[in-house]
């Protein structure tokens, strides 16, 4: 997931791409914060090339936008300025409360695997068996004991591992 405070985000350039292919006539989005909240300029900026390509777009939550007539930019400048600094916000407290929670010795991220655990799926990768069959073999116990499987995107990273270092694995 990528946040709407980034001005480039795959789906929103491929929505920009799109509106330019004219492959649509209005777009609908739940409020201003969620269509972007990357500040004033930026917003009025999108929903003014929008507009020039003749391209509708309605605020599910705040209807008023389309009644508000010439005062509708002070309208959507005000919003656009609550959404970045909402934004902002919520950064400013995920990072206090990771904080905080680092620093009473909570460990953050996922469980580190045992390198027993990596030997085992770098052997199985090696020896050709498939993902599935790596996953039901490679398994681990965390700190609190819980079971875990080895994910997909870890045995891929492995293989990938595998693969620049050896320079011939196929697997």
């Amino acid at each position: 997931m990528i946040s709407g405070h980034e001005e480039s985000r795959p789906e929103w350039d491929r929505l920009f791409l799109d509106a330019h292919k004219k492959r649509f006539d209005v777009i609908l989005f739940r409020d201003l914060s969620r269509f972007s909240r990357s500040g004033t300029l930026y917003t009025l900026q999108k929903l003014k090339e929008l507009e020039n390509l003749g391209i509708g777009y309605i605020s599910y939550q705040e209807p008023y936008l389309n009644s508000v007539g010439q005062f509708r930019d002070v309208v959507i400048s005000v919003l656009a300025t609550a959404a970045k600094i909402e934004c902002e916000k919520i950064s400013e407290r995920t990072k206090a409360a990771l904080y905080r929670l680092e620093k009473n010795g909570v460990s953050l991220g996922r469980p580190e695997i045992p390198r027993e655990t990596l030997t085992l799926v770098a052997n199985l990768l090696r020896q050709g068996f498939r993902y599935s069959e790596i996953r039901r073999q490679a398994k681990y116990r965390t700190k609190d004991g819980k079971l875990r499987h080895v994910s997909l995107g870890k045995i891929c990273e492995i293989k990938k591992g595998l693969s620049e270092k050896e320079g011939v694995f196929s697997g």
